[in-house]
C-alpha cells in the first residue's frame, strides 16, 4: 500500500484532526518505506482454497506463517452449500483437501466442508467476530473491502 507520509495528508499533523482511515493507518504502521511506502501490520489473514498455491509454496521453501493464530481459513469459492457436499470437480477437490491438509499443518483454523461456520469468506469475518472495527485484513477475495474499517 502506498499513501503520502510525513504529513502528506491534510491535516495529518500533530493533534490536528484525522479521518478514520488515517487513525488506523498509523496504528498499524510498522516501518515508513522510501518514498510513499509503509510496512503495515495485518490483524486478520483469511484464507480461501485459492490460497492452496501460496500454502504449497511456503512447504517447499520450508517456510512457515507468521501468525497462525491470526489466521482463518474456508473453502467456498468452488464448493457446494450443503454441508460435507464434495467438491463438484475433483480437481477441485483436491484443492479442498489441499487447504485442509496445509491448513492444519501451519495450525490455523479451518472451516472445512463439514463445519457449520463454514462460509463465504467475506461474510464470515464479520459473522464470526473475525473482523471487528479498527482491524486491517488481507485477504485474496475482491469483497474484502466489505468487512468496514
Amino acid at each position: 500500500m502506498t499513501r503520502h507520509v510525513a504529513g502528506g495528508w491534510p491535516g495529518a499533523g500533530s493533534g490536528s484532526p484525522r479521518a478514520l482511515f488515517e487513525k488506523i493507518w498509523a496504528r498499524h504502521v510498522v516501518v515508513e518505506g522510501p518514498g510513499d511506502h509503509a510496512l503495515l501490520y495485518v490483524d486478520r489473514h483469511l484464507l480461501h482454497e485459492g490460497a492452496t498455491h501460496a500454502l504449497r509454496r511456503l512447504a517447499a521453501a520450508g517456510r512457515t506463517v507468521r501468525r497462525p493464530d491470526l489466521t482463518f481459513a474456508t473453502a467456498d469459492h468452488y464448493v457446494r452449500t450443503a454441508p460435507g457436499a464434495l467438491a463438484p470437480d475433483p480437481e477441485i477437490q483436491a484443492m479442498v483437501e489441499t487447504l485442509v491438509e496445509h491448513t492444519a499443518r501451519h495450525g490455523i483454523v479451518t472451516f472445512g466442508p463439514g463445519d457449520p461456520r463454514r462460509g463465504i469468506v467475506h461474510v464470515i469475518g464479520p459473522e464470526l467476530g473475525l473482523t471487528l472495527p479498527g482491524l486491517t485484513v488481507v485477504c485474496g477475495d475482491s469483497h474484502t473491502a466489505t468487512h468496514g474499517a
